[in-house]
């Protein structure tokens, strides 16, 4: 799959206008996991709609307030439009509802029941992850 749609930093053009994205979306550029998922959502109907911010060449000042690289490098993390920080397999799930082919997935992913099951897949995940970058 190629990766070149994925961009290295926060492009302000890609979510629009002036006003907030309707996601923000922190992700690891280095993971090649990664810039394959990352890719394929940017490509998805309503990515324009959301900010990607590249952790590998990002500078501080792309992460905005409470997050640090290493928090943001540890675990996937978006910031919605009220600023707010969602982390792990519920930051999947945000990103799924705001894309339209997804929603469905994303509010189901995102109740407490799926949480309970997706969050620790993910951690898993994160441990093995390391071997792919």
């Amino acid at each position: 799959m190629e990766t070149s749609d994925a961009r290295p930093t926060s492009d302000a053009s890609v979510s629009g206008a002036a006003s907030s994205p309707a996601l923000t979306v922190y992700y690891d550029g280095g993971c090649p996991i990664c810039r394959r998922e990352i890719a394929t959502y940017r490509r998805a109907a309503g990515a324009e709609r959301l900010d990607w911010v590249d952790l590998s060449s990002a500078d501080r000042a792309a992460l905005g307030e409470g997050l640090s690289v290493e928090r943001a490098m540890a675990r996937m993390h978006v910031r919605d439009a009220d600023g707010r920080l969602i982390d792990g397999a519920a930051a999947f799930a945000s990103l799924w509802s705001v894309l339209p082919r997804t929603r469905l997935l994303g509010r189901l992913a995102g109740t407490r029941l799926a949480l309970g099951v997706l969050e620790p897949a993910y951690r898993l995940f994160l441990k093995v992850r390391p071997l792919w970058r």
